[in-house]
């Protein structure tokens, strides 16, 4: 296998830096989601997370300038249809990252790509040494429920998007995307700490009996643990057995795990920076440029749009205050149902139908949270 350059991210950032400002999104700061050390080319996409001055006077036609953007810098290489595999996952205010409406186990795994650095390092910071709180809990067991337990299917990482190498992807994909997530998460939940990424929670957590399972997965990330690397299947029920051990120092969960409401701010400010986003992403999936595979992408919208909705009803509660009637409405306009690119166009439909209140929603600012 040739290995693409390091630089290869570092300027795929600075490229998608440059067509957002081609196309006036208008960011202030660019991130992407875990370190450079787990970033892997040619596999690896980037997670982009954006950070706006302020929210803009039309979410639908700034979502509409950041799905041309997206698909702007995915035409500009093959290779980009796997690295830009999709548009970015959240979109934040400067004030919600500065006022600690992040939640912690979040930003703790960010990376810069352009902006900030001193107001980048202080957030990382404070996201480090912040209280370990509910919310902590839920994040990284969320991470080990959607995989552990036999829902994770080597066959669902498509492999549509891929342009060289499949088996040494399928191995990536085994090791990256199933058996690091799950380390990283027991790793916070053994430690109690937030850690920053994949390749650091397999270098520096390892319990007694686990260090040849953590030093095999760390080699087969990079696909360089030996000569002759074995096949993904091989290396699947390895990861089954890893896991299975490592999930044995991992605490039971709190019995308060799974309530919502508690922070209410941040689950707001979570939900609405994913659902800021969606339309780009169903503009993109709907109509990609040709030859990118976008039909396993709309399939994994419903995953995120379940928790979304979810999330909404438990902050709508009773409904007795404006900011939980919002949350009540917009849950309304939410699928809750496997996704199709009927699904995603019938939505698109319903929230441009419903525009004041999904703006209303997506810039409802933290301080109109509480009730």
């Amino acid at each position: 296998m040739v290995m693409v350059e390091a630089p290869l991210y570092p300027g795929l950032g600075a490229l998608y830096e440059r067509e957002l400002d081609a196309h006036g999104v208008g960011a202030a700061m660019l991130t992407h989601k875990w370190q450079p050390a787990d970033l892997l080319a040619p596999h690896s996409d980037i997670d982009v997370r954006i950070l706006i001055p302020e929210a803009p006077t039309d979410w639908e036609e700034w979502n509409h300038r950041l799905a041309a953007a997206h698909t702007a810098a995915v035409g500009r290489d093959i290779s980009h249809k796997r690295l830009l595999e999709h548009p970015p996952g959240f979109a934040f205010t400067m004030v919600e990252a500065d006022g600690r409406f992040v939640s912690a186990p979040e930003l703790a795994t960010w990376s810069l790509i352009s902006g900030s650095v001193r107001d980048f390092q202080r957030w990382k910071s404070r996201a480090q040494m912040a209280p370990w709180r509910e919310v902590d809990e839920r994040f990284y067991r969320g991470i080990l429920q959607a995989r552990l337990g036999g829902r994770y299917q080597l066959a669902a990482d498509s492999i549509d998007n891929v342009v060289e190498n499949v088996a040494a992807y399928r191995r990536h994909c085994v090791a990256w995307h199933y058996l690091a997530p799950c380390w990283f998460a027991a790793a916070a939940l053994a430690t109690r700490t937030r850690c920053p990424g994949k390749t650091a929670a397999l270098t520096q957590w390892r319990p007694d009996g686990l260090d040849g399972y953590a030093e095999l997965f760390l080699g087969h990330a990079d696909d360089r643990s030996d000569a002759r690397p074995r096949g993904p299947r091989h290396l699947l029920r390895t990861a089954h057995v890893a896991l299975e051990a490592a999930m044995r120092r991992v605490p039971d969960a709190p019995s308060t795990v799974g309530e919502c409401g508690f922070h209410a701010d941040t689950d707001w400010v979570m939900t609405a920076g994913m659902l800021r986003v969606r339309v780009a992403r169903w503009l993109y999936y709907l109509d990609p440029p040709p030859g990118v595979a976008t039909e396993y992408l709309i399939r994994r919208e419903a995953k995120e749009l379940r928790s979304a909705a979810g999330t909404l009803n438990a902050l709508a509660a009773d409904e007795t205050t404006p900011a939980q009637r919002l949350a009540a409405r917009m849950a309304r306009l939410i699928p809750t149902g496997p996704t199709t690119a009927g699904t995603l166009r019938a939505t698109l439909a319903l929230w441009h139908q419903q525009r004041p209140t999904v703006q209303d929603f997506l810039s409802h600012t933290p301080g109109d949270v509480h009730p």
